[in-house]
This record gives structure tokens, sequence and C-alpha cells, in this order.
């Protein structure tokens, strides 16, 4: 997957920067506040980006309608997903929603 390099610049709300046919094409970096989708066939199957916390850890979320748990995708230039993004790890939780490109962190997480 090429990211074109206006795609790099910081300062951008949250926004899809590239389109991949598979999850093992994404880098391992991507621009900040940017998303990745994997789509096949013209399906989107997965989002795939780098956390808002800024630890480093990345999220997949899956956007495939036959497959549950799922998230939806609204990808225009102000990014939504719906419903909100809850990560647990032994040490630390990230619950947030992405609406119109900005991230919404939930009461008492971060």
């Amino acid at each position: 997957m090429k990211i074109v390099w206006w795609k790099w610049l910081p300062f951008q709300r949250w926004r899809v920067v590239g389109e991949a046919e598979s999850a093992d094409e994404i880098p391992d970096r991507l621009p900040r506040n940017g998303v990745a989708l994997v789509a096949a066939s013209g399906r989107n199957k997965w989002i795939v980006f780098d956390c808002p916390c800024r630890y480093g850890h990345r999220i997949m979320l899956n956007v495939d309608e036959s497959r549950r748990p799922f998230w939806t995708l609204q990808p225009s230039k102000r990014l939504t997903i719906s419903p909100s993004v809850d990560f647990h790890d032994s040490n630390k939780r990230c619950h947030y929603f992405i609406r119109g490109g900005r991230i919404l962190w939930a009461k008492g997480d971060r």
C-alpha cells in the first residue's frame, strides 16, 4: 500500500489514507490520524489504525457485516466510526469515539 505524501501532514483530522487487499500490506507506520482500509472484491473488511493514545498499539476493527461484532465506517473527509472503540490490555484501557474526524474520549478513560 502506497500512501501519498500529503496524507502524512500532521494537522489533519482522522481520515482514510489508503486501501489494501490484505492486512499484511498495511505498513508498520501510518500517518498521524490516518486509517487504512482493508478491502477485497469491493467489500470492506477491516479498519486499521494506530491508537490515538500514542502508546503504540494498533487497532483493527471488523467492518464486514457478515461477522460480529462489526463497526460501521463513514469515510467522508471527516471520518466517523460506530460504535465506540474500547481497547483493553493488562495495564491500559483506551475507550473513545471517532466522530467527524475527531477523537472523543469516553469519560474517565485514557
